[in-house]
């Protein structure tokens, strides 16, 4: 199959279809008489295990470190589980910190909601939004000592 035939396959642009190539992650095609690429099944399922990874939160370094051992069959079941509970570990962790996150900006905007129509300059503005987001992390925020 030709290059806009595989695209059109995979659900993907020609175009990434040419960046995975140069970035490894598909076998060098065969090149027809004519020049052209032309591509078999191995590329297409290559080009959708790619997508799914991609998918599931995986970069394409990540995804191009495993590619040699699974087209030679050597990557085992174990591995695959290893690297999907680190996926997990990983992505729990972001999601911690974004949870985080979300209780300092409504903090923030509880404390900037006590006075709607009072002037805040940039400083005092920041400030606010800092000292909101400690008291949102059960900290004192920093400066707090020198006005006792």
């Amino acid at each position: 199959m030709n290059i806009g035939e595989l695209a059109s396959a995979a659900d993907v642009s020609t175009d990434t279809v040419r960046y995975y190539e140069k970035q490894k992650l598909l076998p060098t095609p065969l090149r027809q008489p004519n020049g052209y690429r032309s591509y078999g099944p191995e590329h297409l399922g290559t080009l959708r295990f790619v997508r799914s990874a991609q998918g599931l939160g995986f970069s394409l370094r990540e995804i191009r470190d495993v590619l040699p051992a699974l087209a030679q069959g050597r990557f085992k079941r174990g591995q695959i589980e290893e690297r999907l509970q680190a996926k997990l570990a990983e992505i729990d962790q972001h999601m911690a910190l974004l949870r985080q996150r979300r209780k300092e900006l409504l903090a923030t905007f509880a404390s900037l909601q006590c006075a709607p129509d009072a002037p805040l300059a940039p400083a005092q503005a920041t400030t606010k939004a800092h000292s909101a987001s400690a008291q949102a992390r059960g900290r004192k925020p920093a400066g707090t000592h020198l006005l006792k």
